[in-house]
């Protein structure tokens, strides 16, 4: 039996593996595939029912930080109506062993066929010192963002004590300076309201402010700028990502319009930032958006991600009304290359 019956394709949070035939009373275990911290097996054994089983790999990392995991599960019938069967939803359920998650499917599968395991949440919980209120931290892709503020540790080392809390000090002083309004000298005018700022902050940031104020352009003489695209709780979470003190929250609810900003006045870091960002969580909910907006601001890497989110993961199937909408609205040459990617996925099956 090939390798590629083994393999399982993953994004960020989603995982298939297909599976093109399986005979009675037989057992196939996945190669392993990486999802947040963990590498993780599919499972499959096949008698009077077939049982489905998502495990972490054993490994001192599941013995000491084992995962908390919400997820759906389907199988899917990869052919004709692409018929599937979908567990209820699994909300916090803290996975081991694989005996943690048994799936025990009655309805009898014939050929090809697909389970495709779909992260909503992955947790682990941290040191007793870390926990709020009993709340264990988010983690997908090694990144574990704790609910509690903790220190750095290595802030308090001998080594760069002063360099650190120097440029922590100035970083909190810049988010006063806008919190606070001092001393500012330009009006940022949003759809919705207004806000003070510092053009000196701007211009050292972005090379469109800079240009704006050393140029007898109207931003310069009137002192203020026009950003009516952006509601004024956007503008606010791009200054502050400007001066350094955005929080995570609003960084994630203003990603999109933090990206289309970042275009505009040149800000290559937080464009950057929000492209990374918006690659770590595609669903079926955001893909076509997503897809949009990767293709206006020539984002290849996320273009690439929602296509084949689209394609190669089947979901084109799961947002049928969504895509048809899509269709009527989106640029052609765009509408093109989903096509593009269709052809050649048939041709591949």
């Amino acid at each position: 039996m090939s390798d590629s019956a083994y393999k399982v394709e993953t994004t960020s949070r989603l995982a298939q593996w297909r599976i093109e035939n399986l005979a009675s009373c037989t057992y196939r275990k996945s190669d392993p595939f990486k999802i947040g911290k963990w590498n993780w097996h599919l499972t499959v054994e096949k008698s009077k029912m077939l049982f489905v089983k998502l495990h972490p790999e054993i490994s001192n990392l599941t013995r000491d930080n084992p995962p908390i995991a919400s997820f759906i599960i389907r199988v899917v019938c990869s052919v004709g109506d692409r018929k599937s069967l979908t567990h209820p939803e699994i909300t916090d359920r803290k996975l081991k062993s694989n005996d943690d998650f048994v799936w025990a499917i009655e309805v009898p599968l014939t050929g090809k066929f697909i389970i495709d395991v779909e992260f909503l949440d992955l947790k682990i919980v941290p040191p007793e010192n870390d926990v709020v209120n009993g709340v264990p931290g988010l983690i997908f892709d090694g990144k574990l963002c704790k609910i509690c503020r903790v220190e750095s540790l290595a802030l308090f080392g001998p080594e760069g004590f002063s360099g650190k809390r120097s440029n922590a000090t100035a970083l909190a002083s810049l988010g006063r300076m806008l919190r606070e309004n001092i001393h500012t000298d330009i009006i940022i005018n949003a759809s919705d309201g207004s806000i003070g700022a510092h053009r000196a902050v701007l211009a050292a940031r972005s090379p469109v402010f800079r240009s704006m104020f050393s140029h007898d352009l109207k931003e310069k003489e009137l002192s203020t700028i026009n950003i009516s695209d952006m509601s004024i709780e956007a503008c606010q979470a791009f200054l502050s990502y400007i001066y350094g003190n955005i929080e995570h929250e609003d960084f994630l609810t203003h990603r999109l319009a933090l990206l289309g900003a970042a275009d505009k006045y040149d800000i290559s870091d937080l464009k950057e930032a929000c492209h990374d960002s918006l690659l770590e969580d595609i669903d079926a909910k955001n893909v076509l958006e997503r897809l949009q907006n990767a293709s206006l601001f020539a984002l290849p890497k996320l273009k690439s991600s929602c296509m084949r989110y689209l394609v190669k993961f089947g979901k084109i199937y799961d947002i049928r009304d969504e895509f048809n909408a899509f269709l009527l609205c989106a640029d052609r040459e765009l509408i093109a290359e989903v096509f593009h990617e269709v052809l050649i996925a048939w041709k591949g099956f």
